[in-house]
């Protein structure tokens, strides 16, 4: 079978090559991978030696936004031959913490989890891989292959439930919610806000496109400046990973509002903060919150296939701009500024 492999900050070795057909070990699902997600993780990895290789390895299989059909499923696993599934990126750390042994490796205390595409072990860029039925995620038929889009809404799944876990330390009913960037994590951070019945604003620097026009579908209201919100949002969900913006956006947000930080920059940079001003008057005194949120759990997983099979399919299928053969998978380098979710399809 044909794999997408990479060796971290080793760029030119990235390419197409040939892998034995995985053996599933017992209680193992098989899995006919369909596509991939590319996302900037996967720079990172590829690029900026983000990632880690397997033990004893010399290169890994990248990629861990998934979306695969069951070919071979034990009989007790829950799951049948031909269920659409996605493979959950993180596992626990082998000893475990606190944290992990409770089933939310999202919060490791240690360190020592590992990740499919990124940290020790092989992600699902291949033409079939294998997972563990409790490390699986089945998805309805009518979503399909769409399901690509799980992993990055079980992100924006999180941030929103660590909305809900921060409210309820006081009395907390938001109207307005304020999401940064119509990126694909934006537009479905956007999306868990329009099916909460909130007025979802979202704010992004282009002008005009498909970036506007699928905010504008789901019901929410389109910026390209901060000053013509109209609004204090009471939520902020943060994609950028842009420290000037987050100050910015603090600047404009109402009293006991909640931010939550789910965007990387990728890289390091210098920003110019004033931050005595900026916790004394924009956090102290507004009884403001600012949280990060990274990765997910099983329960978050869970929460974006409701999420989504909720959506439009129609406008799901918009996130998707282009569809890249596996052959030609390295061309996800090249993504434009007005591309959406890019994906390898991982049978052509």
């Amino acid at each position: 079978m044909k794999a997408a492999t990479v060796v971290p900050g080793r760029p030119e070795l990235s390419g197409v090559v040939e892998l034995p057909v995985p053996v599933p070990r017992p209680g193992e699902l098989l899995v006919q991978g369909l596509l991939v997600g590319f996302c900037g993780v996967d720079r990172d990895v590829t690029e900026r030696a983000h990632g880690v290789l397997p033990p004893g390895r010399d290169r890994m299989v990248l990629f861990h936004e998934s979306v695969g059909r069951v070919v071979h499923a034990p009989g007790v696993s829950g799951f049948q031959e031909g269920d659409y599934v996605v493979g959950v990126v993180r596992r626990p750390d082998p000893l475990p913490c606190e944290a992990c042994a409770a089933g939310q490796w999202d919060f490791c205390l240690n360190g020592e989890y590992t990740e499919r595409g990124i940290k020790e072990l092989d992600g699902f860029g291949a033409q079939q891989w294998t997972v563990e039925p409790q490390f699986a995620i089945k998805v309805g038929p009518v979503l399909g292959d769409l399901g690509v889009l799980t992993e990055p809404a079980s992100v924006v799944a999180k941030a929103w439930e660590q909305v809900d876990m921060i409210g309820r330390r006081a009395y907390f009913a938001p109207r307005h919610a304020l999401v940064t960037s119509a990126g694909p994590v934006g537009l479905l951070g956007a999306l868990f806000g329009t099916q909460r019945g909130l007025d979802v604003h979202v704010f992004d620097r282009v002008a005009e496109g498909l970036r506007p026009d699928l905010v504008r579908a789901l019901g929410a209201t389109y910026h390209t400046s901060l000053e013509d919100l109209g609004c204090d949002p009471d939520i902020v969900i943060e994609t950028t990973g842009s420290g000037r913006v987050v100050f910015e956006v603090l600047q404009h947000t109402a009293r006991n509002a909640i931010t939550v930080l789910v965007g990387l920059t990728g890289h390091h940079r210098t920003v110019p903060f004033p931050a005595e001003a900026a916790i004394d008057n924009e956090l102290m005194l507004d009884n403001d919150v600012v949280v990060s949120s990274v990765n997910a759990n099983l329960r978050h997983y869970n929460q974006a296939v409701q999420a989504l099979g909720g959506a439009d399919r129609k406008w799901l299928g918009s996130l998707i701009s282009r569809r890249i053969p596996l052959c030609d998978w390295t061309d996800v380098f090249d993504t434009g500024p007005d591309e959406l979710k890019v994906v390898v399809d991982l049978q052509t």
